[in-house]
């Protein structure tokens, strides 16, 4: 089934006043890690505006971002990274014809948007200064009084409000963190990657006393935003329920399984077979030999094997057929 993922990404560094250095480059490399899966299949139809060579101001900005959430889509996807600021009225993303009291796109009205588009799942990614600003108590319109998301809505900031967003290396720190967490430093055994995924990557790498990301979100389904190499391969993990068919089984095996070479045993390519695919599932958590340390002389040793909680969690997906 064909599915329409569209992003528009946004990188402005040419500010006459405070020009950046890393937006431009942060905004190729979401690009790059989002228009395509790990197998090469296509994910997002991505919309780059990287200021320069664009020329991007603060009303063709917010005619891209409402075109963005207008047309039809499964997933649409905003990323800015550019100045932001917070004033009395609210946040703005800042655009290079800012001036005083005009400071460029206001959070709230891209929050209107996305909340009164009919698109179901929208993601915002904000690399910029007093980023956490978005979505927070004071932009609440009379409409949406009790709830500053509808469902399907995540945004995913930099920071919190009133906090920078930092540059390093010729990239904004947030994003580099975000492109290694979708070319799956954030993805699950079977190779997803999520903006809450993303968010917990992010998390744990920034410390106490770095900038502080932010994630809110309302939704019941998270849509992967890309897809990477599985940690075990979707045939090998679907065979979980075949070796084990209760999931607190305990799978016997013997030296047939993994042939000591200083030995004359004879070789045995089923459970060779089988053995493979006990290593992979070790290798991702989702397996431990029992009474050993090593999957290896539980073999060597008559010993068993079991699943962890993480491989009863993907036996039970498994054998839902959710896999």
């Amino acid at each position: 089934m064909f599915h329409i993922r569209r992003a528009l990404i946004v990188g402005i560094d040419d500010y006459l006043q405070a020009p950046l250095r890393g937006c431009v480059n942060d905004a190729l490399a979401i690009t790059e890690a989002l228009t395509r899966n790990h197998d090469g299949s296509p994910n997002f139809a991505c919309r780059t505006l990287a200021a320069p060579p664009d020329r991007i101001t603060k009303a063709n900005l917010k005619e891209k971002i409402e075109e963005l959430f207008s047309h039809p889509a499964d997933v649409a996807l905003l990323y800015f990274s550019g100045h932001g600021i917070v004033s009395n009225l609210g946040g703005y993303l800042v655009t290079p014809d800012a001036r005083k009291h005009d400071e460029g796109v206001a959070m709230q009205d891209v929050l209107t948007l996305a909340i009164n588009s009919r698109i179901y799942e929208i993601v915002i990614i904000l690399d910029c200064c007093d980023s956490g600003a978005f979505g927070s108590i004071p932009m609440l319109n009379s409409i949406n009084a009790h709830a500053f998301l509808r469902e399907g809505i995540s945004v995913l900031t930099a920071s919190r409000s009133g906090q920078p967003s930092i540059e390093s290396g010729g990239n904004g720190v947030f994003t580099a963190l975000i492109c290694d967490a979708l070319k799956g430093g954030a993805a699950d055994i079977v190779g997803n990657v999520t903006v809450a995924s993303v968010y917990a990557f992010v998390d744990q790498l920034l410390g106490a006393w770095d900038q502080r990301p932010l994630f809110k979100s309302f939704v019941s389904k998270l849509s992967p935003l890309r897809t990477c190499r599985p940690d075990v391969e979707l045939p090998v993990l679907r065979m979980l329920p075949l070796y084990f068919p209760e999931c607190d089984y305990e799978y016997a095996l013997d030296p047939s399984f993994e042939i000591d070479k200083t030995t004359s045993l004879p070789r045995n390519a089923q459970n060779e077979a089988i053995f493979r695919h006990f290593q992979a599932y070790r290798n991702a958590r989702l397996l431990v030999p029992v009474g050993e340390k090593h999957l290896y002389y539980a073999a060597m040793h008559s010993r068993s094997c079991k699943l962890t909680s993480l491989g009863r969690f993907y036996w039970e997906l498994v054998k839902d057929g959710r896999i």
